[in-house]
């Protein structure tokens, strides 16, 4: 075995196809995965797009390793990886939209219009009576070009409606490269051009690793939007009562000093009452984000429940009742409501319960002795 064999013969495409193989077959565990758990139409498109491209790439083993380079073989291999490609796009649009009877209509389309145009390879023999070679390259020429068709739609529709546009729209162009530099060797130079052979071996390649980390990536951010669902309120995107609670335990348990901010909206319900509740929900996320801002550097947000929001602050550097103080004024001068706040400092011996409790107190003190003001737990 020569070194040579390994870039540019038949061992080198193996060699190009089996990796291939690899990275298909991680595509399929994972959109599978995706499928059974979630049970959504694009893992089911993407598992079974990866399918086709695994049977394309263990036929294309199989021609190499029995040398069966017939007009047949060479057909399926064409429509296969039309039907793969088409369906690989339509897997990847899937997984970041809905899919309605339109979407359906252009995807399956196109590989309706790639058999359409495949009569041509079986008209060619009754009409050119050429060379067998002359023949089988007139024959596939159609299929081959209506390639570059489906990655120029692909390119031009798809990339606007889903997430991670730059790792796609690289894909497209690889797989662009992969087409050109096996047409010119092929038509131009009779498959004997070795840059052009290695290209196209090692392009492909990269194009699938490509769509593997793009899926990869798709899975992260499931996961980590699952997450973040789990551990925010869905109005406001503060930290939920529960997850705060937690934190809130884990600093006391570690016996560091926080403060505990607690603060009601006034007049709430009246708010909800005579302006309605999408005007109530609106304050609350103003309210929310002032909070977010304002804890970001120092500490954790969270919305306790209903119009009730909570700050931790872990900062010990934080001077919590001018703190508080602008907390407050902001919401004055930054909305139309006004808010009462409450905080409490961490002593030993307190529980998490007990501290939060004592912030509540305060902020209800300061609640019933005027409200729009700040009361520290003495």
């Amino acid at each position: 075995m020569k070194a040579v064999d390994l870039m540019f013969g038949d061992l080198a495409s193996l060699l190009s196809d089996a990796i291939v193989l690899v990275i298909v077959t991680l595509m399929f565990v994972i959109s599978l995965r995706l499928f059974l758990d979630r049970r959504k139409k694009g893992y089911m498109s993407m598992t079974f797009s990866v399918i086709f491209v695994g049977i394309h790439y263990l036929l294309k083993i199989y021609v190499l390793l029995t040398a069966l380079d017939t007009s047949l073989t060479a057909y399926v291999l064409l429509m296969l990886k039309i039907v793969s490609f088409v369906l690989l796009n339509f897997g990847v649009y899937q997984l970041y939209n809905r899919t309605h009877r339109k979407q359906y209509i252009f995807f399956y389309g196109l590989i309706i219009m790639g058999f359409v145009v495949s009569i041509l390879h079986f008209s060619v023999p009754q009409m050119y009576n050429g060379t067998i070679q002359q023949v089988r390259l007139l024959q596939d020429i159609g299929l081959e070009l209506y390639v570059f068709v489906l990655i120029f739609l692909c390119f031009y529709m798809i990339p606007p409606y889903i997430g991670q546009q730059t790792k796609y729209q690289w894909a497209l162009t690889i797989f662009f490269f992969i087409q050109s530099c096996h047409l010119i060797n092929v038509y131009m130079y009779g498959n004997n051009q070795i840059w052009l052979t290695l290209a196209g071996n090692i392009l492909p390649i990269v194009f699938y690793f490509l769509l593997f980390i793009m899926l990869f990536d798709r899975v992260v951010e499931l996961m980590q939007a699952i997450y973040n669902s789990s551990i925010t309120d869905g109005l406001t995107r503060l930290y939920n009562r529960k997850f705060f609670y937690n934190r809130v335990s884990q600093y006391v348990a570690r016996h560091l000093p926080v403060y505990i901010l607690f603060s009601d909206i006034d007049n709430f319900k009246k708010l909800n009452d005579t302006k309605g509740h999408q005007m109530g929900d609106d304050v609350l996320k103003q309210v929310a984000q002032i909070m977010k801002d304002e804890a970001e550097e120092c500490g954790i947000a969270g919305r306790y429940g209903g119009e009730e929001m909570v700050v931790m602050v872990t900062d010990p550097s934080v001077k919590m009742e001018a703190f508080a103080e602008r907390v407050r004024s902001r919401i004055e001068k930054e909305t139309i409501v006004t808010a009462s706040i409450g905080y409490s400092k961490y002593k030993n011996g307190l529980s998490a319960e007990e501290l939060i409790k004592q912030a509540d107190q305060a902020m209800y003190k300061a609640k019933t002795t005027g409200k729009n003001k700040v009361v520290k737990y003495s």
